[in-house]
This record gives C-alpha cells, sequence and structure tokens, in this order.
C-alpha cells in the first residue's frame, strides 16, 4: 500500500513584525529527515496554487510569505506538506489572511542625536523591501523621566526626523515611540522601550 508521512499540524498564516509567515509543527512521529514544501494561493485565482521558491524543501517550520504575495491587497492562504524521500503527507491549508489589513506593526528603532539646543529623532523599521513604500507613521512621546505629562507627536511619516527644541528643557528626558498604518482603521506597534538623554545639564 501506499505509505504517507504524518501531515504538518498547526499550519497558520500569521503576521508578526511587517511580515507575514506560514508557520507549523512537524506531524506526530515524523521522520527526523523529513522537509517541507509551501504553496500559496490568493482570492484573485482561486483554485492556482503558486510555488515558493525559497520554501521548497526546507527544514524549518515556517515561511516568510511577505515578499511572494502578488497584490498585498488580496486574501491568500498558504498550504504545505512533509516530504521524505518517495513518501509525502497530504498538503495541510492555512486560514485566509490579507496583509493589508491583517499586518502586525513592530515599534520602531529611536535614534536619538543630542544637538546644543535640540533633539533630532529617526525612527528605523525592519521592513521588508516590497512593504517599503506603504504609508508606514510613527507617534512619538517625549516627557520627563519621572512624570507621567508626555508631549506627543503623531502621524509623522517613516522617513522623517522630528527635530524637538530642547532650549527649555533640563534633566533627564525620556522618548519612545509607535509605528502606526492606516487601513481600514488605525493600527498601531507597542511603544518601543524609551531612550532617555540628559539634556543640558552643566558639568
Amino acid at each position: 500500500g501506499h505509505v504517507q508521512l504524518p501531515a504538518p499540524q498547526n499550519v497558520t498564516l500569521l503576521s508578526k513584525d511587517f511580515d507575514m509567515f506560514l508557520t507549523w509543527a512537524p506531524g506526530e512521529g515524523s521522520p527526523p529527515n523529513v522537509t517541507y514544501t509551501v504553496r500559496y494561493e490568493s482570492q484573485e485565482r482561486m483554485g492556482k496554487w503558486i510555488k515558493v521558491p525559497h520554501c521548497k524543501n526546507i527544514h524549518t517550520t515556517s515561511c516568510n510569505l511577505t515578499c511572494v504575495l502578488s497584490n498585498l491587497f488580496v486574501k491568500v492562504r498558504a498550504r504545505v506538506k512533509a516530504v521524505s524521500g518517495r513518501y509525502q503527507s497530504p498538503w495541510v491549508e492555512s486560514q485566509f489572511k490579507e496583509y493589508h489589513l491583517d499586518v502586525e506593526l513592530a515599534p520602531p528603532v529611536l535614534k536619538v542625536n543630542v544637538k546644543e539646543n535640540a533633539i533630532h529623532v529617526n525612527a528605523s523599521f525592519p521592513l521588508a523591501s516590497c512593504v517599503e513604500s506603504f504609508p508606514w507613521m510613527y507617534d512619538l512621546n517625549l516627557w520627563e523621566a519621572g512624570s507621567e505629562d508626555k508631549k506627543q507627536y503623531e502621524g509623522i511619516f517613516r522617513k522623517n526626523t522630528v527635530t524637538i527644541d530642547t532650549t527649555a528643557l533640563r534633566g533627564n528626558y525620556c522618548l519612545s515611540a509607535r509605528s502606526s498604518f492606516q487601513s481600514i482603521d488605525f493600527k498601531h506597534s507597542k511603544f518601543s522601550q524609551p531612550v532617555c538623554v540628559l539634556l543640558n545639564t552643566k558639568g
């Protein structure tokens, strides 16, 4: 008879840190040398499963689909099968997701440059090249360490620098930012870990 490999389990299409991934777990009782192959299908062309060249015969249990997707504004699903020698498992499919609607954001990384009477702040985002052109924004908070009173700078375009006049500020000030993105509603990441700087303290 035809021997089948155990099918991959927990096959999930998920978004994390600006990327879209297919993840899965090995089927129970899988041989150690098993590899996996992934394909995806878009709602634009149902029934046509598209190969993912970098996720063919891989040993890992995830596949980054972000820049493979032909249209980031259309729902897609993916499927995976296990292969070992001449044996293979059945395909197992994920649920449908759409990058544009379902993308999960990561906090940006802040670069803070302290000048004599100003701070220049840049936010960098760990983005895949194919989503660089999306209208990513960020919100920035500035506050005196120990204070709850935060000055907010909202809706700054990703590549723009924020210049803050620090002439009147003295002491330890902290900055934190979150990524934001407008799809059907506004999405936000968590705020980044604060970066704190000493301002205008003599000595």
